[in-house]
């Protein structure tokens, strides 16, 4: 199943009228949906690094929410990455988005 947001109308919903969660480099944006599998999308800016950096970045993200099965049924989110996330090691990353689902 695929589990992505691909249209930026998708993604600018989340942004307007979703709830926002965050911790220091990451911002969390969830908004309920009517279907029961999640979608996830993932922001990462320019300012994060150039492209070789944010593709890594976006792929361990990618794996993180995949074997952890953090989100949760009937829910879209959005992660936004802030500058200086490339720089986390795997672990550091993990730790990270978990307490990022938790909360």
């Amino acid at each position: 199943m695929d589990h992505r947001l691909k249209k930026e109308k998708q993604f600018s919903y989340i942004f307007k009228k979703g709830k926002r969660t965050s911790c220091p480099l990451f911002t969390l944006f969830s908004v309920p949906s009517k279907f029961a599998c999640y979608k996830i999308g993932y922001s990462i800016s320019k300012k994060v690094g150039k492209a070789n950096k944010r593709n890594k970045l976006k792929r361990r993200l990618r794996e993180i929410v995949r074997t952890c099965s953090l989100p949760k049924p009937y829910f879209n989110y959005v992660i936004l990455a802030r500058q200086g996330a490339a720089e986390l090691d795997y672990q550091t990353l993990k730790k990270q988005i978990c307490e990022l689902f938790e909360r």
